[in-house]
């Protein structure tokens, strides 16, 4: 056997164990759970008694704010790189990078056309 794997192996039972180990610990060392009626009541924002359900059902509009975000937000994310390499990209990576734009932009429009960035 070759001595990678045994160490490896090693490594990996001794994780294994200490982890176990943990869990074991926290169990015994840790706080134990009460039956306090008072600490497992619902508390939100200082109502203690909810009104309505929890099975509500969202608008559309939020999730397409949450795309858009995230389409926007990994814009930002590739286009960092573009500007610090600007000049070694040359002509070919300008329009790449305004290709790209273009594509964003029209998926702006398409939100906007679909009404998702206005609210009621």
């Amino acid at each position: 056997m070759s001595t990678h794997l045994i160490l490896s192996s090693v490594i990996f039972v001794a994780l294994a164990l200490i982890l176990v180990g943990v869990f074991l610990l926290t169990r015994y060392l840790g706080p134990n759970k009460t039956e306090d009626k008072l600490k497992n009541t619902v508390y939100e924002s200082g109502v203690t008694n909810p009104v309505g359900s929890t099975n509500i059902r969202f608008s559309v509009k939020f999730y397409l704010v949450a795309i858009g975000f995230l389409l926007f937000d990994v814009e930002i994310i590739f286009m960092f790189p573009w500007a610090v390499n600007i000049l070694e990209l040359g002509f070919a990576g300008i329009i790449k990078m305004f290709i790209f734009i273009g594509l964003l932009f029209a998926g702006l429009i398409y939100m906007y056309k679909k009404k998702a960035l206005s609210w009621d």
